[in-house]
């Protein structure tokens, strides 16, 4: 299972969530240099063991496990793309298997 961050995170950017992670996988952190440019928070899916500790300390209600995504920002799936600040430097597609290589 897969966590998403969805639309409710854009402009708050509270990052509680990234306090309780024990894998450091939400990014932007308030010390990386996109913390300020990004609107939202991501998962990296590459690096989240699927705890689920951050959905209960979203203020906003913003973290959703992939299959209780509501419909409605279904498109937050794709959101994690070709982020700089995932280490690894992939690019990935969250799907409900977990994440996948995206194609170029």
């Amino acid at each position: 299972m897969t966590y998403v961050i969805a639309e409710p995170c854009i402009g708050t950017k509270d990052t509680a969530c990234v306090d309780v992670c024990p894998v450091d996988c939400i990014h932007p952190r308030k010390d990386e240099p996109t913390f300020e440019t990004e609107t939202q928070l991501y998962i990296n899916p590459a690096e989240c063991i699927d705890c689920g500790a951050c959905v209960p300390v979203c203020p906003v209600t913003a973290i959703f496990a992939l299959e209780d995504l509501p419909e409605k920002w279904a498109n937050f799936t794709r959101a994690c793309t070709g982020l700089p600040f995932f280490s690894d430097g992939q690019r990935y597609e969250t799907t409900p298997s977990g994440p996948d290589l995206a194609v170029p």
